[in-house]
């Protein structure tokens, strides 16, 4: 299948713009950049349309959730818009009962411990994605010609809340059974790829031009454990969308042992978090990789000198891979002041990639 002809790859609204173009391996005349997480807590205007609505019915209003992902670029002239939603979402519209808990995280009813539980889980087939193919619209009309990236967690960061029934620091529960179980395990994390899939899938067709894979606790995994019981299932959640042709991005936190193998699943652009520079994580991925990454979020608290050194070192840390998308290491902190965020987006713009080989 082909994207519709309305969709704004086809149409050329987006094809050609920088982050589509760096995002496919060619280097344009300026390095463009976006923020995890940009739109968010970080800004007084979400905060403000927020009030009385809770993070779940947020996602799933379709005008809300639209104006939330306009919401930076409209502020910071970011390249990209990320479509608002919360990696929970397709759990939710699969009919598992989860929700936001403030200042916790995604809890779940019932964790998903056995392999009678995973048995239980609803059909993925059955998952409404109505009202989010709704906002995508309704965002990539007012978006024009800066694309919007689709997103979904990855099957791993899924099975690992379902285990666990809520936030964890080391996912033990859920590593536990992929070792204890191996045929639960790979029943969850088949329904896990099946729901992710889907949900790409439905954002692609909505009009987003570019996907991005979230593979937040990846860094709990060892490289063993990720190759033999988790990559297989992060490629059959991109299985779904390979005919649409559009980018992919993976990230991961915690991942620079497993960046050659989140590749390796079906990614165009590796996404790579603060703890490793991107010239040695494009060594590890062999150089010809599209880098996407890496401001340490920590430092945007910083003086603007200290921020201003850093983010210059990342841009030319980034040369050295075919292609470079400026981000975060992860996402924005909620605390962050969105003026530093609009002046790194000036910075980065004013070096262009021709001025930024030597800064």
């Amino acid at each position: 299948m082909t994207l519709p002809a309305t969709h704004p790859l086809s149409d050329g609204r987006t094809a050609d713009s920088p982050l589509i173009t760096t995002y496919l391996g060619t280097r344009g005349p300026i390095t463009p950049v976006w923020f995890m997480r940009q739109a968010g807590r970080s800004l007084p205007e979400y905060r403000e349309l927020r009030v009385g609505t809770r993070m779940l019915d947020a996602c799933l209003d379709p005008a809300m959730a639209s104006e939330i992902t306009l919401q930076p670029v409209r502020r910071h002239g970011v390249d990209a818009g990320i479509f608002f939603s919360d990696i929970v979402i397709p759990l939710r519209l699969a009919g598992v009962d989860v929700e936001i808990e403030p200042g916790r995280g995604p809890v779940l009813a019932k964790p998903v411990r056995t392999l009678a539980d995973v048995q239980a889980l609803p059909d993925p087939a059955g998952a409404d994605f109505s009202a989010i193919q709704a906002g995508v619209a309704q965002t990539v009309a007012a978006l024009g010609r800066t694309p919007l990236i689709g997103f979904a967690g990855a099957p791993f960061t899924l099975a690992a809340y379902l285990v666990e029934g809520g936030p964890s620091k080391d996912h033990i529960r859920a590593r536990t059974l992929m070792h204890a179980d191996p045929e639960a395990w790979e029943g969850l994390l088949d329904w896990a790829a099946a729901v992710t899939g889907a949900f790409l899938r439905a954002q692609l067709l909505a009009g987003a031009s570019a996907a991005q894979l979230f593979d937040s606790w990846v860094g709990s995994l060892s490289r063993a454990d990720y190759v033999r019981r988790v990559a297989p299932f992060s490629a059959k959640a991109l299985a779904p969308i390979r005919d649409l042709d559009v980018p992919v991005v993976h990230f991961g936190v915690g991942s620079g042992e497993v960046l050659k193998e989140m590749h390796a699943v079906g990614a165009d652009v590796v996404g790579v978090d603060w703890r490793l520079p991107l010239d040695e994580a494009s060594v590890r991925l062999g150089g010809g990789v599209t880098v996407q990454g890496n401001i340490d979020p920590a430092l945007l608290a910083a003086p603007w000198e200290v921020l201003e050194a850093h983010v210059l070192d990342v841009l030319r840390r980034g040369r050295s891979a075919p292609a470079h998308v400026l981000n975060l290491g992860h996402g924005v902190p909620p605390e962050t002041d969105p003026a530093v965020l609009t002046r790194i987006v000036e910075l980065v713009h004013a070096q262009g990639e021709g001025q930024g080989q030597d800064a």
